[in-house]
C-alpha cells in the first residue's frame, strides 16, 4: 500500500464538520502523540524499558492513529501524503548531503 492508497482509504471513515478541516484532525494528532508517549514512558517505567511483543503492538496501534490524523490534514490542505512523505526525504537528504542533521531550526 502506498500513502496515497492509505490516504484514501482512511478518507473514506473521516467524520468530522467540514468547518473544523484542518483544526480536527491537528488536534487529534496532538492527542494521539500524547498517547504514543505515554505508552513509551510507562514501558520505562514499568518494564524498564523492554519493548515485548504486547507493548510493541499497542504502540503500532497508537503510531496508525497518528498517521490517520497526519493523513487527514495533508487531504484538507490537498496535498497527497506521497507527496508529503516524498518532500520529507528530500529535505533530509538535503540536510545530510550539508552535513546539517544535528542542530535545530526549519531551515538548516
Amino acid at each position: 500500500m502506498t500513502f496515497d492508497e492509505y490516504q484514501v482509504a482512511a478518507r473514506s471513515t473521516a467524520i468530522y464538520p467540514e468547518e473544523m478541516r484542518v483544526v480536527y484532525p491537528t488536534i487529534g494528532l496532538a492527542g494521539e502523540t500524547g498517547e504514543v508517549a505515554e505508552k513509551v514512558k510507562k514501558t520505562l517505567r514499568d518494564a524498564g524499558g523492554t519493548f515485548d511483543g504486547e507493548r510493541r503492538d499497542a504502540i503500532a496501534a497508537e503510531l496508525g492513529d497518528v498517521l490517520w490524523y497526519v493523513a487527514m490534514i495533508a487531504a484538507d490542505l490537498d496535498l497527497s501524503l506521497d507527496q508529503v512523505a516524498r518532500l520529507n526525504v528530500e529535505k533530509l537528504r538535503s540536510r545530510a548531503a550539508r552535513h546539517r542533521l544535528h542542530g535545530s531550526g526549519d531551515n538548516r
